[in-house]
């Protein structure tokens, strides 16, 4: 069952995604970091929280997962460190993220050419 509803919910907002890419005027990278922005308001306002208990990976793995993971990063920060964790917690919490994100860029560049759109 865990599967399932981690397959609904990932599911739903790839879903989401893919009808703003093609019934908008907005691109992918404005989506993309709407997405990252979605995650951090709806984990600020305490809603994100309850849909990674429910769908667990399929929340927890898109973008918004991301944006709830620096918001959670920098509350905590906050509670522990003071007014410096706004600045630190968010990095701290999602650098494992940003480093697998940076290394599978530079394998993908070591191993493809570059080509021209044209």
């Amino acid at each position: 069952m865990d599967y399932l509803k981690a397959f609904l919910v990932g599911g739903t907002f790839c879903l989401i995604g893919q009808i703003l890419i093609d019934k908008t005027k907005l691109t992918p990278a404005r989506i993309l970091v709407s997405y990252v922005v979605i995650g951090v308001l709806l984990s600020a306002v305490g809603i994100y929280e309850h849909i990674v208990d429910f769908a667990g990976a399929g929340a927890t793995v898109p973008l918004t997962g991301f944006g709830h993971n620096i918001a959670k990063g920098v509350r905590e920060a906050v509670d522990k460190d003071g007014f410096i964790g706004i600045f630190t917690g968010g990095l701290k919490s999602t650098a494992g993220g940003i480093t697998a994100a940076i290394m599978a860029g530079l394998i993908a560049s070591l191993l493809f050419k570059a080509k021209d759109k044209s």
